[in-house]
């Protein structure tokens, strides 16, 4: 789940003021196109690292859980394109529960999490 992130925030970060652009067509305020892509790739690579993977896995929820309710309306598209933004609409609404899962278990044995409660 982080690698998804983690490329997805850094195709971002690449071109944020074209990602910027984009703010308005999806009704969110422009400087929502400049938190995004860093929270996007920090998150992603905590989770990936295992570090932080509770406060990371509840800020990619929030950030999904924003991204899917305005990117993702499947209703509000041409009828031609409903069924492929259905489908990101729920992928993402699946992916929401593995942030829970993250957020309920934390890192797992090999996370630095893990290595920083045995100390």
């Amino acid at each position: 789940m982080g690698w998804i992130f983690l490329q997805s925030g850094w195709r971002k970060l690449m071109d944020i003021p074209g990602f910027v652009k984009t703010m308005p067509g999806r009704d969110l305020p422009a400087f929502f196109g400049y938190i995004a892509p860093p929270v996007e790739t920090l998150c992603g690579i905590l989770i990936l690292l295992g570090a932080a993977t509770r406060y990371a896995a509840l800020l990619v929820l929030l950030f999904t859980i924003v991204a899917t309710f305005s990117s993702h309306r499947y209703w509000n598209y041409p009828e031609a394109q409903q069924a492929n933004q259905a489908s990101h609409f729920w992928k993402n609404i699946s992916m929401m529960g593995g942030q829970v899962l993250l957020f309920v278990t934390a890192g797992g044995r090999y996370s630095i999490d893990a290595l920083l409660r045995r100390k």
